[in-house]
């Protein structure tokens, strides 16, 4: 939906953004061997080339750390591929049953209806966005997160840990 003056247009698009972005201008930043030398400011400058508008339609952040170079790997211990994808379809049809679409697709009243929380929580939350300087935007997208997380714990309720792990996806003000 696009609003601009008096007039409102809709074009129907859906899609998923998966995006990628080095820590630093070197791509080297946070790698033990050292070898990143930019600044603090070659970093904010680097990172500021994207809005805090796009960044707000993004809802998962995630930084990957660089892999060693091992030819034989040992294998990881956690859910592998089938399982992860059963927990999905099992929490996509959760939410399909509970309100007719996935969480991502909530409007403002289905975020009030399936999205409560409790009193205690909401100030928490509040605060929270409040501190990081999120947008209500970004707030309503992290409420989105949370249910997600909820519903694959096959949870009723979102609770304080969901939030919590929601916000951590979510980039500091200082880290954009």
């Amino acid at each position: 939906m696009i609003a601009r003056a008096r007039d409102r247009v809709h074009f129907p698009a859906r899609f998923q953004l998966v995006a990628a972005m080095n820590p630093c201008p070197c791509g080297y930043l946070g790698e033990p061997s050292g070898r990143c030398r930019c600044t603090p400011e070659q970093i904010q400058r680097y990172r500021n080339k994207l809005s805090g508008p796009l960044l707000d339609r993004i809802d998962l952040h995630l930084t990957v750390a660089r892999e060693t170079t091992a030819l034989n790997p040992t294998p990881q211990p956690g859910a592998d591929t089938a399982h992860a994808a059963a927990l999905v379809a099992q929490a996509r049809e959760c939410q399909q049953q509970r309100q007719g679409c996935a969480n991502a697709f909530l409007d403002l009243p289905g975020l009030r209806a399936h999205c409560r929380l409790s009193t205690a929580d909401e100030h928490w939350l509040e605060n929270a966005c409040e501190r990081l300087t999120l947008s209500l935007r970004a707030a309503h997208r992290l409420l989105k997160v949370a249910r997600t997380l909820a519903d694959l714990e096959q949870r009723e309720q979102i609770s304080r840990e969901h939030l919590a792990e929601a916000l951590q996806y979510r980039p500091s003000a200082s880290s954009v």
